[in-house]
């Protein structure tokens, strides 16, 4: 069963080869080519990518999506299938979940789910829009 998504959880997207065996992340599936990495939140996990001489880039520019109701996994599932569609076109390959709020407006419960995108690759200098949707085509193509 997959863990609930909470502030600090780190999502990847579809891992290239070379990723999956270089740092051997232990994930589980959670949305279509989205897997929630298991025991590791972003400080850990930005560690153990640096230990193995990797980067791992966190990019500014929060993305957010709202709905209405208590926080609940099944909204927030929802809500974070809405922030990697908004976040798609940009083919990073990791999003990082930096706020779960609930507040009121009204009388009425409403939740704001927050994210950064973030992403993981071998040179210390990022990748080009490019370079980054071609790795994650592969990386897709090798999953399936």
């Amino acid at each position: 069963m997959t863990q609930p998504v909470q502030v600090g959880t780190v999502l990847i997207g579809a891992e290239s080869p070379r990723m999956a065996q270089v740092l051997a992340l232990q994930s589980e599936p959670y949305l279509k080519h989205w897997s929630v990495i298991r025991t590791l939140d972003g400080f850990t996990l930005d560690d153990k990518i640096h230990a193995a001489r990797w980067n791992f880039f966190f990019l500014a520019g929060e993305v957010k999506a709202t709905f209405f109701g208590a926080v609940g996994m099944t909204k927030v599932r929802e809500a974070l299938e809405r922030i990697v569609r908004k976040v798609k076109q940009r083919n990073f390959n990791c999003l990082e979940v930096t706020g779960i709020v609930s507040k009121r407006f009204l009388g009425i419960p409403y939740v704001t789910v927050s994210a950064h995108s973030r992403h993981i690759q071998e040179s210390c200098q990022l990748d080009s829009v490019e370079q980054r949707r071609n790795s994650r085509q592969d990386a897709e193509w090798a999953g399936d």
